[in-house]
């Protein structure tokens, strides 16, 4: 009996991604340079202290991640913290942790998008926004479509560039600073700067930084898709993380230090003015097109993925509409799935593609508070059903990484909350309608293999 036939599933997905590949999907997902793209708006709210709100966005981060792992172990099927929440604590809170990382999966493409359109934008003026947007969803699309394997194949490549343009800021960054460049040298100052701290303000930040840090989850989407040992979802998860957090504070550090005497034209396009700064003009170019390409292609087409693959679990078990969990004959993809994602993704790109910062934060929303049934569902799976002894991995590691993250959505921005609110009640609302009007039955149909 496979792993998932013990859930009462049948093998769908093609099993074709190793540990490796699972990690490069979740760097890739993360996207190295992410800084490049909200670098502005964490400076501003941290007073400057950018590698600190990442530090802390690791470390809660770390504590999710291990929670993701030890719940990958349990549960080796899709659905990521869909599937957690509804094995580990119920159904009911199974659905709302689907429907608030939907919030997050469905939203990040989009974001992406806005994103990689902005960069393009000011180097190609005359190329409109929506063209850019179209493009990018349909290439991305495209190569979902086909299969899991093209898009780990394009993971890689993409991942290998992504460093390399992270090389070329690093290497010219720290040599315009031992040129006198910004703060003239590496500070502590990013680090911390007691004239300027406030564990407020860095908690505020740290709710845009760990935009950064989403899709280290998403490895866990691709459970099902796993050719390896369950454990190896875990593995995955911690390495990504752990890398791509590494180089986040690395090079937020640098840019910090270099914008030290700085007025940006507009936040969403600080970290370009400062790869001007280190490198000049044709650094800012390779750092507008290497980012353009990172979240447009790379770091949407992961999303992409993910999302399709959650709409797939929850079809599957009938809290979506049963044509979500449609498997393509060839391809083995869940194409439906992916193709109503490409085109929420379209019209959501189209409407926010002025206010990045306020699809940013709604993103944000999503994630952290499905996080935080993430969490709950470790206590209660392993500590309280099985009566574990190891009170370190699944009673205070969760607990800490839930308090985290609860504080850091305490301090979000109250329109985020305002509309993450919304969303939520939305779901409720659906739920009710699903229960009670149409009598759904809430238990899970095992048999429901489409």
């Amino acid at each position: 009996m496979s792993d998932i036939e013990q859930f009462g599933y049948r093998e769908q997905l093609a099993r074709s991604l190793s540990t490796l590949d699972l990690t490069v999907y979740g760097m890739i997902f993360m996207v190295p340079i992410a800084p490049y793209a909200i670098f502005g708006f964490v400076w501003h709210d941290s007073r400057g202290m950018v590698p600190l709100a990442y530090l802390i966005g690791l470390i809660g981060m770390l504590f999710t991640a291990l929670s993701y792992a030890s719940m990958s172990r349990a549960f080796p099927v899709a659905g990521s913290v869909y599937t957690y929440a509804h094995r580990g604590l119920h159904e009911i809170a199974g659905f709302f942790a689907g429907w608030l990382i939907l919030l997050d999966y469905i939203l990040v493409p989009a974001l992406c998008y806005v994103v990689s359109a902005i960069a393009m934008r000011g180097l190609v003026p005359s190329v409109p926004a929506w063209a850019w947007l179209a493009g990018f969803v349909i290439f991305n699309a495209g190569v979902n479509l086909v299969g899991i394997r093209l898009t780990a194949r394009v993971n890689l490549y993409l991942l290998g560039f992504e460093l390399l343009t992270l090389v070329l800021f690093v290497v010219a960054g720290l040599t315009a600073l031992a040129h006198g460049a910004g703060a003239g040298g590496l500070t502590v100052k990013p680090l911390y700067n007691p004239a300027a701290f406030s564990l407020a303000a860095v908690a505020g930040a740290t709710s845009i930084a760990v935009l950064s840090f989403l899709g280290f989850d998403g490895i866990s989407t691709l459970a099902e898709e796993n050719r390896g040992v369950a454990s190896n979802v875990g593995r995955a998860t911690l390495a990504a993380l752990v890398l791509v957090g590494a180089l986040f504070m690395l090079q937020t550090w640098i840019a910090a230090d270099l914008a030290q005497g700085m007025h940006f034209s507009s936040l969403d396009v600080a970290f370009y003015e400062i790869s001007q700064r280190a490198g000049g003009d044709w650094l800012r170019i390779v750092i507008i097109v290497a980012n353009a390409i990172a979240t447009g292609i790379a770091n949407a087409m992961a999303s992409q993925a993910a999302v399709s693959r959650v709409l797939f679990a929850m079809a599957r078990d009938g809290k979506l509409p049963r044509f979500l969990a449609k498997i393509h004959p060839r391809f083995k993809t869940p194409y439906n799935s992916t193709l109503l994602v490409a085109g929420v993704s379209l019209i959501v790109s189209w409407i926010f593609s002025e206010h990045l910062d306020d699809l940013t934060k709604i993103v944000n929303f999503g994630a952290l508070t499905g996080f935080l049934l993430l969490h709950a569902s470790v206590v209660n799976h392993y500590w309280r059903r099985q009566h574990s002894g190891d009170w370190v991995r699944y009673l205070l590691c969760p607990a800490a990484g839930f308090l985290v993250i609860a504080y850091v959505l305490y301090e979000m921005d109250a329109k985020a909350k305002e509309l993450g609110a919304c969303w939520l009640a939305i779901g409720a609302l659906y739920y009710l309608v699903l229960t009670r009007v149409i009598k759904k039955s809430p238990a899970l149909e095992l048999d429901s293999a489409p």
